[in-house]
């Protein structure tokens, strides 16, 4: 079976960056993703969907350093459905995205209101590089935070 998404929106906090006890980087945030669309009634209308995404490694160090509330972006990433139960005992579920590929979108403004130009050749140079590297033999790679294989490759930002 095949699980991939593909959101384009806005971050909605910070990125809240931790590391594992072995040492490996988790980022968790939440993507705003907005449709626009005319209703019944010929109006245009919209709706929101905000979603939690994490990023692992090396990606969430770099989304951590260069995306700030609001940041636009782009993530391609796999679905998952995790449920747990809350302090008093209901069960509780969502859904949520495990980002495997990044793109930032757009150079964020200082409060000068100037761009801020690292930010756009930082972003140019980590699409070029992601795209000379080959897709990992094992997608669980990137998810075995605790033992080390996600880290195969320093040189590439995301």
């Amino acid at each position: 079976m095949f699980n991939k998404i593909i959101l384009l929106g806005h971050l909605t906090k910070g990125i809240e960056l931790r590391y594992t006890n072995g040492g490996s980087a988790i980022g968790n945030s939440a993507i705003a993703v907005t449709r626009k669309y005319t209703n019944a009634q010929g109006q245009r209308a919209e709706e929101t969907c905000f979603i939690d995404i994490t990023f692992f490694g090396k990606q969430a160090e770099i989304a951590n350093q260069y995306l700030q509330k609001g940041s636009k972006l782009l993530v391609e990433g796999r679905l998952k459905f995790e449920q747990w139960q809350d302090n008093y005992g209901n069960n509780r579920s969502k859904h949520k995205v495990d980002v495997e590929n990044l793109e930032m979108l757009g150079d964020p403004q200082n409060q000068n209101g100037n761009q801020n130009s690292g930010y756009g050749q930082q972003n140019q140079t980590a699409r070029t590089q992601q795209r000379k590297t080959p897709p990992p033999q094992q997608q669980d790679e990137y998810y075995e935070a605790d033992d080390g294989k996600y880290d195969n490759d320093d040189t590439i930002p995301f």
